[in-house]
């Protein structure tokens, strides 16, 4: 069955040769061949087996905070989530509270929404630009805390087939899961507590100016290397003489070295080239070889 056909049945929840790079924190890349917005599991109950018989890979898109995009034009199918997908609700069972959240919602929200609430637990996240959706995939992580931590289940999909998937089944590890890319997650559910507002919101308050204080802005995908075990990867960067280093229309920040900036209406191959170049230094220079956090699509993720 041909990608014409998921086009005719999607109508305006199908979008042919539609921006991608654009969409990403990064705002520099390409399109995609097609682009499905789904708002709802009827949406993929009714499209799910037309995606599948397409003919293209697909590749699921978040807010886009950690993702780069190659320039041009890439012969995939971008899947995005919203409507339904952007919703979370919460009930007790017994001490703990258990949180169901859709994969398209994003964390800060959720983070704000629960501190408010009283639901505790969960405040590290609002320093984490992602979706729910990418969170899992990447055990997502920060300020002392990691999905790993309060993660009870995770839905899925893959080539029209749904999972559950237990905590122990994820596999969590230091920005790893066992879900793997063809894999759509469709929601998430946590186990939380109830606990003070007023100081989950102070905490949540202390997350946002640390990290305006400490992170740049502009255009970025978040942290572009993994911490080595015992050290920073922005202090490896720094001792790499890195720190401001410029490539094109990307450069290494001033204000925090495991950052890059991409300029408006800059080019996704500069970012990249620039990321492996800052590999290579701090891999000659110090004898560390950086991972990389970020996914790509178009280019070779680095080894």
């Amino acid at each position: 069955m041909s990608l014409e056909v998921l086009v005719a049945r999607g109508g305006g929840r199908v979008q042919e040769h539609a921006p991608f790079g654009a969409r990403t924190t990064y705002r520099v890349g390409g399109s995609v061949r097609a682009l499905v917005t789904l708002s709802s599991m009827a949406d993929l109950d009714e499209l799910g087996p037309l995606m599948v018989r397409c003919g293209l890979a697909m590749f699921v898109l978040g807010n886009g905070s950690n993702l780069l995009v190659a320039d041009g034009e890439h012969e995939v199918l971008g899947v995005h989530l919203d409507g339904q997908f952007d919703e979370m609700r919460w009930h007790d069972d017994g001490d703990s509270v258990v949180v169901d959240a859709g994969a398209g919602l994003g964390l800060p929200i959720a983070a704000r929404r629960l501190a408010a609430a009283g639901i505790v637990g969960f405040e590290w996240a609002v320093g984490v630009p992602g979706t729910f959706g990418g969170a899992v995939v990447m055990n997502a992580g920060g300020h002392g805390s990691d999905m790993a931590a309060s993660v009870a289940s995770v839905s899925s999909w893959r080539d029209g087939v749904p999972r559950s998937w237990s905590s122990e089944d994820l596999t969590f590890g230091y920005r790893t899961s066992a879900i793997r890319d063809g894999d759509l997650v469709t929601a998430v559910s946590l186990h939380l507590r109830h606990g003070d507002a007023e100081g989950a919101q102070e905490q949540i308050r202390e997350i946002v100016r640390w990290r305006r204080d400490h992170q740049p802005g502009g255009a970025n995908g978040g942290s572009v290397f993994r911490n080595p075990e015992g050290d920073h990867a922005g202090r490896l960067i720094e001792a790499a003489g890195c720190r401001g280093l410029r490539l094109g229309t990307a450069v290494v920040s001033e204000k925090h070295a495991n950052f890059i900036i991409a300029d408006a209406d800059g080019r996704a191959n500069d970012v990249y080239e620039l990321l492996r170049t800052v590999q290579w230094r701090v891999l000659e220079r110090t004898g560390v070889r950086l991972q990389s956090e970020h996914r790509f699509l178009g280019f070779e993720a680095p080894e």
